[in-house]
Protein backbone atom coordinates (compact mmCIF):
# COMPACT_ATOMS: atom_id res chain seq x y z
CA UNK A 1 0.00 0.00 0.00
CA UNK A 2 2.90 2.54 0.53
CA UNK A 3 3.29 2.14 -3.62
CA UNK A 4 0.10 3.64 -3.61
CA UNK A 5 0.07 6.72 -1.43
CA UNK A 6 3.17 8.57 -1.70
CA UNK A 7 5.42 9.93 0.88
CA UNK A 8 4.73 13.78 1.81
CA UNK A 9 8.55 14.40 1.11
CA UNK A 10 7.93 12.78 -1.87
CA UNK A 11 5.26 15.00 -3.52
CA UNK A 12 6.43 18.23 -1.81
CA UNK A 13 9.39 18.10 -4.02
CA UNK A 14 7.94 16.81 -6.85
CA UNK A 15 5.94 19.73 -6.64
CA UNK A 16 8.57 22.18 -5.88
CA UNK A 17 10.17 20.68 -9.26
CA UNK A 18 7.42 21.40 -11.15
CA UNK A 19 6.32 24.59 -9.91
CA UNK A 20 10.31 25.83 -10.99
CA UNK A 21 9.17 23.77 -14.77
CA UNK A 22 6.22 25.68 -14.76
CA UNK A 23 7.74 29.01 -14.29
CA UNK A 24 10.99 28.10 -16.47
CA UNK A 25 8.28 27.28 -19.22
CA UNK A 26 6.52 30.30 -18.57
CA UNK A 27 9.51 32.48 -18.61
CA UNK A 28 10.84 30.65 -20.94
CA UNK A 29 8.95 28.57 -23.55
CA UNK A 30 5.36 29.77 -23.20
CA UNK A 31 5.54 33.00 -24.71
CA UNK A 32 7.47 31.62 -27.83
CA UNK A 33 5.16 28.50 -28.03
CA UNK A 34 1.94 30.93 -28.07
CA UNK A 35 3.82 33.34 -30.64
CA UNK A 36 3.97 30.58 -33.13
CA UNK A 37 0.76 28.97 -32.70
CA UNK A 38 -0.55 32.85 -33.34
CA UNK A 39 1.90 32.84 -36.60
CA UNK A 40 0.38 29.59 -37.44
CA UNK A 41 -3.18 30.11 -36.28
CA UNK A 42 -2.02 33.63 -38.57
CA UNK A 43 -1.01 31.71 -41.66
CA UNK A 44 -3.90 29.42 -41.49
CA UNK A 45 -6.65 32.78 -41.71
CA UNK A 46 -4.46 34.20 -44.24
CA UNK A 47 -4.24 31.25 -46.22
CA UNK A 48 -7.84 30.83 -46.14
CA UNK A 49 -8.28 34.16 -46.85
CA UNK A 50 -6.16 33.83 -50.24
CA UNK A 51 -7.70 30.19 -51.27
CA UNK A 52 -11.46 32.30 -50.71
CA UNK A 53 -10.09 35.25 -53.04
CA UNK A 54 -8.50 33.00 -55.71
CA UNK A 55 -11.53 31.28 -55.88
CA UNK A 56 -13.47 34.65 -56.21
CA UNK A 57 -10.82 35.31 -59.05
CA UNK A 58 -10.88 31.89 -61.02
CA UNK A 59 -15.00 32.58 -60.62
CA UNK A 60 -14.93 35.65 -62.33
CA UNK A 61 -12.13 34.34 -65.03
CA UNK A 62 -14.30 31.66 -65.97
CA UNK A 63 -17.21 34.12 -66.30
CA UNK A 64 -15.36 36.37 -68.25
CA UNK A 65 -13.73 33.60 -70.38
CA UNK A 66 -17.07 32.35 -71.35
CA UNK A 67 -18.25 36.00 -72.19
CA UNK A 68 -15.04 35.95 -74.34
CA UNK A 69 -16.18 33.34 -75.79
CA UNK A 70 -19.76 34.00 -76.51
CA UNK A 71 -18.35 37.53 -78.12
CA UNK A 72 -16.06 35.16 -79.84
CA UNK A 73 -18.73 33.17 -81.45
CA UNK A 74 -20.86 36.39 -82.59
CA UNK A 75 -17.95 37.81 -83.92
CA UNK A 76 -17.29 34.67 -85.91
CA UNK A 77 -21.17 34.31 -87.18
CA UNK A 78 -21.09 37.93 -88.02
CA UNK A 79 -18.07 37.45 -89.75
CA UNK A 80 -19.83 34.35 -91.67
CA UNK A 81 -22.66 36.07 -92.12
CA UNK A 82 -21.02 39.25 -94.25
CA UNK A 83 -18.79 36.97 -95.93
CA UNK A 84 -22.12 35.27 -97.05
CA UNK A 85 -23.58 38.55 -98.13
CA UNK A 86 -20.46 39.82 -100.25
CA UNK A 87 -20.29 37.05 -101.90
CA UNK A 88 -24.11 37.00 -103.06
CA UNK A 89 -23.35 40.35 -103.58
CA UNK A 90 -20.49 39.62 -105.93
CA UNK A 91 -22.35 36.36 -107.68
CA UNK A 92 -25.01 39.13 -107.89
CA UNK A 93 -22.93 41.87 -109.61
CA UNK A 94 -21.12 39.33 -112.02
CA UNK A 95 -25.09 38.16 -113.08
CA UNK A 96 -25.54 41.60 -113.76
CA UNK A 97 -22.07 42.47 -115.40
CA UNK A 98 -22.63 38.80 -117.42
CA UNK A 99 -26.22 40.16 -118.51
CA UNK A 100 -25.43 43.63 -119.41
CA UNK A 101 -22.43 41.90 -121.69
CA UNK A 102 -24.88 39.60 -123.14
CA UNK A 103 -27.97 42.64 -123.79
CA UNK A 104 -24.70 44.56 -125.83
CA UNK A 105 -23.50 41.77 -127.53
CA UNK A 106 -27.19 41.12 -129.19
CA UNK A 107 -27.69 44.71 -129.61
CA UNK A 108 -24.46 44.59 -131.20
CA UNK A 109 -25.24 41.81 -133.35
CA UNK A 110 -28.78 43.20 -134.33
CA UNK A 111 -26.95 46.42 -135.69
CA UNK A 112 -24.86 44.29 -137.84
CA UNK A 113 -27.11 42.31 -139.01
CA UNK A 114 -29.20 45.76 -139.92
CA UNK A 115 -26.71 47.01 -141.71
CA UNK A 116 -25.77 43.73 -143.97
CA UNK A 117 -29.75 43.81 -144.40
CA UNK A 118 -29.56 47.68 -145.85
CA UNK A 119 -26.45 46.80 -147.42
CA UNK A 120 -27.76 44.04 -149.23
CA UNK A 121 -31.25 45.94 -149.78
CA UNK A 122 -29.03 48.16 -151.36
CA UNK A 123 -26.57 46.19 -153.65
CA UNK A 124 -30.28 44.66 -154.56
CA UNK A 125 -31.90 48.08 -155.48
CA UNK A 126 -28.17 48.57 -157.54
CA UNK A 127 -28.64 45.71 -159.68
CA UNK A 128 -32.24 46.31 -159.99
CA UNK A 129 -31.84 49.80 -161.11
CA UNK A 130 -28.76 48.44 -163.46
CA UNK A 131 -30.93 45.49 -164.99
CA UNK A 132 -33.86 48.06 -165.46
CA UNK A 133 -31.30 50.59 -167.04
CA UNK A 134 -29.78 47.53 -169.10
CA UNK A 135 -33.32 46.71 -170.21
CA UNK A 136 -34.37 50.00 -171.18
CA UNK A 137 -31.35 50.47 -173.56
CA UNK A 138 -31.52 47.32 -174.93
CA UNK A 139 -35.23 48.54 -175.74
CA UNK A 140 -34.43 52.21 -177.23
CA UNK A 141 -31.70 50.12 -179.19
CA UNK A 142 -33.64 47.91 -180.76
CA UNK A 143 -36.24 49.89 -183.60
CA UNK A 144 -39.58 48.10 -183.71
CA UNK A 145 -41.77 49.28 -185.33
CA UNK A 146 -44.68 47.16 -184.00
CA UNK A 147 -46.62 47.30 -180.35
CA UNK A 148 -46.81 43.58 -179.90
CA UNK A 149 -42.96 42.79 -181.17
CA UNK A 150 -41.98 45.22 -177.89
CA UNK A 151 -44.69 43.82 -175.60
CA UNK A 152 -42.78 40.02 -176.36
CA UNK A 153 -39.31 41.53 -176.73
CA UNK A 154 -40.12 42.89 -173.04
CA UNK A 155 -41.63 39.74 -171.62
CA UNK A 156 -38.38 37.83 -172.94
CA UNK A 157 -36.13 40.00 -171.11
CA UNK A 158 -38.10 39.87 -167.66
CA UNK A 159 -38.15 35.98 -167.79
CA UNK A 160 -34.26 36.20 -168.85
CA UNK A 161 -34.14 38.79 -165.39
CA UNK A 162 -36.24 36.39 -163.43
CA UNK A 163 -33.43 33.26 -164.31
CA UNK A 164 -30.40 35.22 -162.90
Amino acid sequence: MQLLTPDLGLFFWNLIAFLIVFFLLKKFAWKPILQSLKERETGIADALATADRVKAEVSQLKNENEALLQKAREERSLLLKEAKDQSDKMVAEAKDKAKKEFDRIVADAQQAIQQQKNAALTDVKNQVGALVIEVSEKILRRELANKAEQEVYIKKLAEEVKLN
